[in-house]
């Protein structure tokens, strides 16, 4: 950890040499660049002269079959076949720009057009500039800096760490570009915990998607975990993003680390679905909390009307203001169709992390409750894991991973497992003095945006493993509750009352049926399922609940069965809600009157 923050320090110092000549909000145009630029650089350092050497052996050749063999000479998917390296730029400070752009354009094709996606050649251009002037000082600070000796995960670190700065320095999202490792390794855990068996096969090769990949952290933490877990499988990442600059560091990422960087594509995944014939295993995602699709809405609305389901949209879709059910139903349409045989490996998995609108925004008939009843009616949802809050950079607020699976196990089919990992109920434990540290989240040493909690790494008795273990254990416990998927759905039904005239005699229509009294009308939400005699959930019909609840209260009342609709929620904190008795007024009046014995003793205190 210490060596990513001492690199990501170093290039931080380039700013200085910026300031002044760039506002801050436009610092990320030279350091994300350089930065990539520099990594590359490094990586090709051992084998740059033997490229150069066999430069004039492959000059009858077509590009192509120069590319294939330049890069073997590499040992990576790319190369360059520029004379000029970062050392030999600085070497010549009078042609800085003209060595520089070079530089670039000796690179493959692959790599040079991740370099493109910067934009960069303006800022060489700006940077050359008599009235700055600081091109060669930029380029001659990243000469200085080795970053031959991190590892994907590091750079990722680093990139990471550049970007939550650059958002400090002008008020933007950092959240948008990227999700704290430790939630990825989380998620990653809980998506492989199920298949671990077939998963230790030999050269097993199994695809990842992340259709708002960002940086490529969950790529990238995804290919490690199942490399660590089976050093012989391979796991073939892809990926769509519609930053530039996100783009770029991840296609670069991929392409050091001999991933195909054709498959991370650039753009809009609701507009123009980069991947759109493939299908895949794994898929993880964090979208954006509460993205507006307004931009989209055409496409998206013509694709949900048009093609229904058939398309990606059919399902419905929720309120402008929010796309996060839009990337879920996405990723759906990219599952894998199930073997028949349960024993058999296959389908697909996703891990989707959401803030709390999707659980339960929409009533009944909505886009969103459409969504839902569409997801569980099929039995995707396997589970619900509410994280702590405080975890992310750019918000507090409660989050939460879903888990879907087309393939589920026996024992998981038509329930649903709910997960709660806040912490909520060891800290209140703590403050009791009944435990001694929280089995969930751990403070940061020092808050990063609005992130003050991480999820440590513990074994099995905390954080990640703790979690992955309640996932993996199955059983119902103080923080994990099992539900069948009937649960979660309910009839919204109208109840109409008869109008009285000043005599109070219900006023009737021409067919004799008594006619509603609108002022009057009221809406009541009847859950599919109720508790028995014996506490166990047991069906129950509208008739019966309405007989039950209703009836007793206002006889004349009835149920407008035309206006009847069904809907889905997940209301996760009722679930473990936890009856707390108000504390007795002895026990208050005994704290009041010790507080005030406490005041007057330090009055008395200052008075002499």
């Amino acid at each position: 950890m210490t060596n990513f923050k001492d690199k990501a320090n170093l290039i931080w110092e380039v700013a200085d040499l910026l300031r002044g000549d760039y506002k801050q909000s436009d610092y990320g145009k030279v350091i994300l660049p350089m930065t990539v630029l520099r990594r590359i650089d490094c990586v090709l350092a051992p084998s740059k002269q033997k490229v150069l050497d066999y430069l004039p052996k492959v000059a009858k050749l077509s590009d192509s079959a120069k590319d294939l063999t330049l890069n073997k000479i590499a040992g990576v998917n790319f190369h360059n076949r520029s004379q000029f390296d970062f050392a030999r730029i600085i070497a010549d400070p009078n042609h800085v720009a003209a060595n520089l752009r070079n530089h670039i354009n000796g690179y493959s094709a692959s790599a040079r057009e991740i370099i493109e996606y910067f934009n960069f050649d303006d800022q060489i251009e700006r940077m050359d500039d008599p009235k700055a002037d600081i091109l060669f000082q930029v380029v001659k600070k990243f000469a200085d800096i080795n970053l031959a000796d991190m590892d994907s995960m590091q750079m990722g670190y680093v990139f990471e760490d550049l970007i939550r700065r650059f958002a400090e320095q002008s008020n933007e999202t950092a959240g948008e570009h990227f999700t704290p490792r430790e939630v990825i390794k989380l998620m990653v855990n809980i998506l492989f915990d199920a298949d671990s068996e077939s998963l230790t096969q030999p050269g097993i090769v199994k695809t990842l998607y992340d259709p708002a990949c960002g940086t490529g952290g969950m790529l990238s933490i995804g290919e490690q975990h199942l490399k660590d877990f089976n050093s012989g499988a391979k796991l073939e990442v892809f990926g769509q993003e519609i930053n530039p600059e996100s783009y770029a560091i991840c296609k670069s990422d991929m392409l050091i680390k001999g991933q195909n960087p054709t498959n991370i594509k650039f753009g809009n995944t609701f507009t123009v679905d980069g991947l759109r014939d493939e299908k895949f295993d794994y898929m993880l995602s964090n979208p954006p909390f509460g993205v507006d699709w307004k931009k989209a809405q055409k496409i998206i609305t013509n694709e949900h009307t048009d093609q229904g389901y058939a398309g990606r949209f059919g399902a419905g879709l929720p309120r402008i203001n929010d796309g996060s059910l839009l990337f879920l139903q996405h990723m759906i349409a990219k599952m894998k169709t199930p073997p028949r045989d349960p024993e058999q490996v296959g389908g697909s998995r996703i891990g989707i992390v959401f803030n709390g609108s999707p659980l339960f925004t929409g009533q009944a008939g909505s886009g969103e409750s459409n969504i839902r009843q569409w997801i569980i009616e099929n039995d995707w949802l396997e589970a619900i894991i509410a994280l702590p809050d405080q975890l992310f950079y750019n918000t507090g607020i409660s989050t939460y991973i879903w888990v879907l699976n087309n393939h589920k196990d026996p024992e998981r089919k038509g329930l649903v497992q709910l997960i709660n990992a806040t912490g909520s109920k060891d800290e209140d434990l703590i403050k009791v003095g009944e435990r001694d540290f929280n089995r969930f989240w751990e403070k940061m040493p020092r808050s990063l945006g609005n992130k003050r909690k991480q999820i440590p790494e513990n074994g099995e008795t905390k954080g990640i493993g703790f979690i992955t273990k309640l996932y993996g254990d199955f059983t119902e416990n103080e923080f994990v509750k099992i539900l069948p998927n009937a649960f979660f759905g309910y009839w919204r039904v109208t109840v109409e009352q008869p109008q009285k005239d000043d005599d109070g005699n219900i006023v009737t229509g021409r067919d004799g049926s008594p006619k509603a009294d609108t002022s009057l009308r009221d809406y009541e939400n009847i859950p599919f399922l109720q508790k028995g005699k014996h506490n166990q959930l047991i069906p129950q019909t509208i008739e019966e609940y309405f007989g039950r609840e209703v009836k007793p209260h206002l006889p004349d009342a009835w149920i407008d069965e035309s206006k009847t609709k069904i809907g889905y929620e997940i209301n996760f904190t009722k679930y473990f809600y936890e009856f707390k008795p108000l504390r007795s007024l002895a026990e208050i009046r005994a704290e009041i009157l010790a507080l005030e014995e406490s005041s007057l003793e330090l009055e008395k205190k200052v008075l002499e």
